[in-house]
């Protein structure tokens, strides 16, 4: 019970979260009906972005940082609760609610497909996969930064990072191309960020035109994609759940 309670809190814990499903919902609408894509890669990078991306940071804002500074956090951790199993259940109910969330983005996107059936969404089902994963990754993230940084910083905070980021990332690429010493930021990018390039390139079968059993898409290298994404969304998590751990709490608002 104590765990659905925990799932079932972050849906409703703020008010803005159902209008942001809501909107994001009409967004992909609205440039679906307005664009009209002719590829599925079009709508699929939109997605990508606004579901992997935008919704993560704002439906983990200030997801433990708003309980911290109230002080309810330790109405929550009490004994013999294991204080990481309130990072879990908080984690997992994001990731339910974008699983919900795309489910509905792939109805949505069907009906006005049967309606201007000029287009074709065949992919569309990797494109939500994609999403999904980078969702679960960027959640993890934030979520942990919200156990040290108070309210909603941690999203805040997350959005500059990553346009700060992707914009010096991709000028010291076009800089220190062909320098021996490049390779580091390349592992970073490719390792440790969180993987938005690879989840595009896996979703747009770029890893290969020759199929295993899939289509277009070589499995064993979509399986990869899948593990390495999932294994940065676990080390975003374990050191999330470790910091919640060894945190000291105080009923004082801040």
């Amino acid at each position: 019970m104590r765990a659905y309670e925990l799932i079932r809190e972050t849906y409703f814990r703020r008010s803005y979260i159902w209008i942001a499903h809501l909107s994001w919902l009409a967004v992909y609408g609205v440039f679906w009906w307005s664009f009209v894509p002719t590829k599925t890669e079009t709508m699929g990078k939109f997605i990508l972005i606004g579901s992997g991306l935008f919704l993560a940071l704002t439906l983990s804002a200030g997801i433990f940082g708003d309980d911290i500074a109230s002080g309810r956090i330790c109405v929550l951790v009490t004994k013999p609760f294991w204080t990481g199993k309130l990072y879990l259940f908080r984690f997992l109910g994001l990731s339910l609610q974008a699983a919900v969330h795309l489910l509905l983005t792939g109805v949505l996107i069907s009906v006005l497909d049967l309606l201007t059936p000029r287009n074709s969404i065949e992919g569309l089902g990797v494109w939500l996969l994609a999403s999904w994963l980078l969702f679960n990754a960027v959640a993890a993230l934030s979520t942990s930064l919200s156990v040290v940084l108070g309210r909603a910083f941690n999203s805040l905070l997350l959005l500059v990072v990553f346009v700060a980021g992707y914009l010096l990332m991709n000028a010291l690429m076009v800089l220190l191309r062909g320098e021996a010493g490049a390779g580091w930021l390349t592992a970073f990018v490719r390792y440790a960020w969180p993987p938005f390039e690879l989840l595009r390139k896996f979703a747009g079968g770029e890893y290969g035109p020759h199929a295993l059993t899939v289509g277009r898409f070589s499995l064993s290298h979509s399986v990869a994609c899948v593990v390495h994404s999932l294994m940065l969304t676990c080390v975003y998590g374990a050191v999330g759940i470790l910091l919640l751990c060894r945190r000291q709490f105080s009923r004082v608002r801040d």
